[in-house]
């Protein structure tokens, strides 16, 4: 019995099936191969969806996204941005004074604002501005300004105190 079904560039997968296999409830009969196939399958179907959309367009728009959030984040009392060249990628590192950054994560993460916050694999540039972790969001094409206002409201209320730490 094939579980793996290609039409038209769309992949059909048992997915009942391969947690039974993984679970070891049945023998595998699908070649170790065919997952790779599907993953080159979703990989291109993403690279479709961005190349419909456009690289220069989303460019742009993130770039617009990025300085929106930029003059936003510059009104919460407290917060340093860290890394601010004008022509760089969407991302905002920053740290928020009273607060570690794990904290801040961990209460925006219960926001529903998905941050990054630690050293970021990057030790050595953040030991050169003497900190050990910042927060980082990552701003891209499916982010919008609401997203951006939403984490600004939690830093807001944190530095206010309204905001509840771990």
């Amino acid at each position: 019995m094939a579980r793996l079904a290609l039409l038209e560039r769309t992949v059909f997968v048992d997915v009942e099936a391969l947690r039974a296999e993984r679970h070891g409830l049945v023998k595998p009969d699908i070649p170790a191969d065919a997952r790779r196939f599907a993953d080159a399958v979703g990989l291109g179907a993403a690279v479709d969806y961005v190349e419909s959309i456009g690289m220069d367009v989303i460019a742009r728009y993130e770039h617009e996204l990025l300085v929106y959030a930029t003059e936003k984040m510059r009104t919460v009392p407290g917060l340093a941005l860290i890394g601010t060249a004008p022509e760089k990628a969407s991302v905002l590192s920053f740290t928020l004074d009273g607060h570690e950054p794990l904290e801040v994560g961990k209460a925006l993460d219960r926001e529903g604002v998905a941050v990054r916050a630690g050293h970021h694999c990057a030790q050595p540039i953040l030991r050169r501005f003497g900190l050990e972790a910042t927060v980082r969001p990552s701003l891209a094409f499916y982010n919008t300004c609401a997203d951006v206002d939403a984490l600004v409201a939690v830093l807001l209320r944190l530095q206010a105190g309204r905001g509840q730490l771990l």
